[in-house]
């Protein structure tokens, strides 16, 4: 008997972990915001090394520069 209770308490505790609509941090979904996490952790591995930037090259300019906003309003 004390065999079968542990098994039925150990289900049923199982199932008392958070669910993905669960209301979690910031408003958003227990789901949403381990979405976020994972999006957010993908966008930091993409990043540039620091020292690539500052490894003395110069940056290569645009090959068409867009032309400079101007004061003058076109004809009317």
């Amino acid at each position: 008997m004390t065999g079968r209770t542990m098994l039925v308490a150990a289900l049923l505790l199982a199932g008392c972990g958070e669910q993905d609509n669960d209301p979690g941090p910031g408003g958003v979904t227990v789901g949403e915001a381990r979405a976020l996490d994972e999006a957010a952790e993908m966008l930091e591995q993409q990043r540039l090394p620091q020292d690539v930037l500052e490894g003395g090259e110069a940056q290569p300019e645009a090959e068409n520069p867009s032309p400079a906003p101007s004061s003058n309003p076109g004809p009317a």
